[in-house]
Formats: structure tokens, C-alpha cells, sequence
């Protein structure tokens, strides 16, 4: 049976570097902050839901992967990083 998680059992891939993204930040983000520039962009998101996101435990749609590369002005590709569908 088939399971939509990474090779890392995680439900994204792109939660580290949002996580890493949002403490980069300058001024400092917390976790209720971007929730609320997501808030502002119509996403429906709040600060659990981050917390969840960061640590692989939220499967994030390609709605909130755009928002969150609007926020933090990088690329989608940026976010996901270069991943790798099986173990080498």
C-alpha cells in the first residue's frame, strides 16, 4: 500500500526550510507571525499549523507552498529543495 510521505516518513519535504527561512528572517518571524502574513494572503493557516509544517507533521498544498514562497521571496523549487523520490 502506498503512503504519501517522504523517504523520511515526514508529510512534506519542505518544512526545514521554511523553518530555516523563518529564522533567517530579518526582523525576526515567530511562528504566529507568518501565520499571520499567510493570514493577510488568504490562507487559513495559524501558528499550530506552522509548528506542524516545520516539523514534517502537516502535509502543506501547493496553494500554501506558493504563499510561503511569496513570504519569504524565493521559488517553490527553492522550498523543496533537491528531493529524491527513493533511498540511494
Amino acid at each position: 500500500m502506498f503512503k504519501n510521505k517522504s523517504i523520511c516518513g515526514k508529510n512534506n519535504i519542505c518544512g526545514e526550510a521554511i523553518y530555516k527561512l523563518r529564522k533567517q528572517y530579518v526582523p525576526k518571524m515567530s511562528q504566529r507571525i507568518l501565520a499571520e502574513h499567510l493570514q493577510i494572503m488568504g490562507i487559513d493557516v495559524d501558528k499550530n499549523a506552522i509548528q506542524r509544517i516545520e516539523s514534517g507533521q502537516r502535509f502543506v498544498t501547493d496553494i500554501e507552498l506558493l504563499a510561503l514562497s511569496k513570504v519569504f521571496h524565493v521559488t517553490c523549487d527553492e522550498l523543496i529543495g533537491d528531493y529524491s523520490f527513493k533511498k540511494d
